[in-house]
C-alpha cells in the first residue's frame, strides 16, 4: 500500500487560513497603548474589548463547528473571514469603548470561523489515525506562526499609518485567507473514517456525561487564562516595566531600540518558540499518553510563569520566558484536540472540540479582563500573574484521571 503524503492540500490550505487568522487575532495587544492614549481611556475599556472578542470567539466555536459539520467547512469559514472582516473595518472607525466592545463580538465570530476549531478538525479527519497528532501538531504550529508575524507587522505598520489604517488593512488580509478555500476539500465520507454513523446529539450527550470529558474541559481554562492575559497584556506591561530601567543600555543589549518593540517582539519569539513546541507535542502525542504530556506542560508553564516573576525583570528575561513559555504555547492544542478525537472519534469532532474551547475562551474572556481591571485598580499585574500560576498547576492536576481509550469501548 501506498504510503499518504503528510502535507496535503488540505493541510497546507488549513495553515495559511490559520496562520491569517492567527496573525491578525495575536496583535490586539500592540494597539492597546495606541487606542488607549488616543481616546484617553482607562486600560480595562480595550481590555475588555478583547476579552469580549475572545469570549464570543468561545461561544460561537461550537456553533460554527456545527454549522460545519452539517453543511460544510468552506461555506463556514467563508461567513467567518467576512464577519472578522466587518468587525475590522467597523472598529477602524468606533470612537467609544461601548463601540469597540460591541464590535469586538464580530471579530470573536470571525475568529471562530477562521481559526483551530474549525481548521483542525478538517485536517485531523484527512489524516490516518497514526499521523494525526502529528499532523494537528503542525496544523498547530504553522497556523499559530501567525503570532511570530502578526505583532511586528502591526508595530511596523504603526509607525507609516494610523492604527485605524491598520485596522483596514488586516481586514483586507483576513479576507485573501479565501483564495485557500479551492484547496479545502473534505475527505469522502466513505473513506474518512471506519466509526459508526451517529446522530450528533447521541455522541454530544454520550461525551458530556463521560468524567473525562469534563476534566478535559476544565483543564483547558487555564491554557486560554494564561494566553488570554499574555497576548493582551504583555506588550504594555514590559513597555512599563523595562522601560524606566535604562533602556538605552539594557535594551540595545538584546539588539532592539524602544520597549514597544521588546513587547512586540516578546509576542513574536513566543510564536517562533511555539512552531517547534506545536510540532513535537504533536509527535509526542503519537507516541505516549497525551494527558499526561499535558499534565507535564501545564506544570511547565506553572513554574516558568512563577520564576519569571520572582525574578529581576530585564530585557533578557522577558525573551528567555518568552521562548519557553512560546515552546509550551500552543502545544495543548493538538494533545487536546487529538485526546477529543481519540476518545470519542473524528465524525463530530469539531463541535466536541467545540465545547471545550468554550472553556479555553471563558479563561481567557477572565484573563484579558482581570488584566485590565486589577491593573486600573492597582497599578500592575502582579495578582493576575500569580493567579494564572495558581489555575495553571490546577490544570496539570485535573488531566492525570482521563481515561484516554476510546468512549465507544467502554461503552460496549
Amino acid at each position: 500500500m501506498a504510503k499518504t503524503t503528510l502535507f496535503t492540500p488540505v493541510l497546507i490550505a488549513g495553515c495559511i487560513i490559520l496562520m491569517l487568522s492567527f496573525a491578525i487575532r495575536a496583535s490586539f495587544g500592540v494597539f492597546q497603548i495606541p487606542v488607549a492614549a488616543e481616546f484617553g481611556w482607562l486600560r480595562s475599556d480595550f481590555s475588555l474589548a478583547i476579552a469580549i472578542q475572545n469570549l464570543a470567539w468561545g461561544i460561537g466555536q461550537p456553533v460554527f463547528s456545527a454549522f460545519g459539520e452539517r453543511f460544510g467547512d468552506r461555506k463556514t469559514i467563508t461567513i467567518g473571514a467576512i464577519l472578522y472582516a466587518l468587525g475590522l473595518v467597523l472598529s477602524a472607525y468606533a470612537i467609544t469603548p461601548g463601540q469597540h466592545q460591541a464590535l469586538a463580538i464580530l471579530v470573536g465570530f470571525g475568529i471562530a470561523g477562521t481559526g483551530f476549531g474549525i481548521i483542525l478538525p478538517l485536517i485531523g479527519r484527512v489524516a490516518s489515525p497514526e499521523r494525526r497528532s502529528l499532523t494537528l501538531g503542525i496544523g498547530s504550529a504553522i497556523g499559530s506562526a501567525g503570532q511570530a508575524i502578526g505583532p511586528p507587522a502591526a508595530e511596523f505598520l504603526m509607525q507609516s499609518y494610523s492604527w485605524q489604517t491598520v485596522f483596514l488593512i488586516f481586514a483586507g488580509v483576513i479576507l485573501s485567507a479565501l483564495l485557500a478555500l479551492p484547496f479545502l476539500r473534505a475527505p469522502d465520507k466513505s473513506k474518512a473514517s471506519t466509526e459508526p454513523e451517529e446522530a450528533l446529539l447521541t455522541v454530544v450527550s454520550r461525551a458530556f456525561r463521560d468524567p473525562s470529558y469534563t476534566l478535559i474541559f476544565l483543564g483547558f481554562f487555564s491554557c486560554g487564562y494564561q494566553l488570554g492575559f499574555i497576548t493582551a497584556h504583555f506588550p504594555a506591561f514590559i513597555t512599563e516595566v523595562c522601560g524606566p530601567i535604562d533602556p538605552a543600555g539594557m535594551l540595545a543589549g538584546v539588539g532592539i531600540t524602544t520597549t514597544s518593540a521588546l513587547g512586540a517582539a516578546a509576542i513574536a519569539v513566543i510564536g517562533i518558540a511555539n512552531i517547534f513546541g506545536s510540532v513535537l507535542a504533536g509527535w509526542l502525542g503519537g507516541h505516549f499518553p497525551k494527558k499526561y504530556l499535558l499534565a507535564a506542560i501545564y506544570t511547565g508553564r506553572t513554574l516558568a510563569s512563577a520564576i519569571f516573576i520572582l525574578l529581576p525583570m530585564t530585557p533578557a528575561s522577558v525573551l528567555i520566558y518568552s521562548a519557553a513559555m512560546g515552546a509550551m504555547w500552543l502545544a495543548t492544542v493538538p494533545l487536546t484536540s487529538g485526546l477529543v478525537a481519540q476518545i470519542y472519534g473524528v465524525r463530530y469532532m469539531g463541535t466536541l472540540y467545540g465545547f471545550v474551547f468554550l472553556s479555553h475562551q471563558i479563561g481567557s474572556f477572565l484573563g484579558v479582563w482581570l488584566g485590565g481591571k486589577m491593573y486600573d485598580l492597582s497599578g500592575g499585574y502582579t495578582l493576575v500573574w500569580w493567579i494564572g500560576v495558581g489555575v495553571g498547576a490546577f490544570s496539570a492536576i485535573v488531566h492525570l484521571p482521563i481515561r484516554e481509550r476510546p468512549l465507544r469501548t467502554a461503552a460496549a
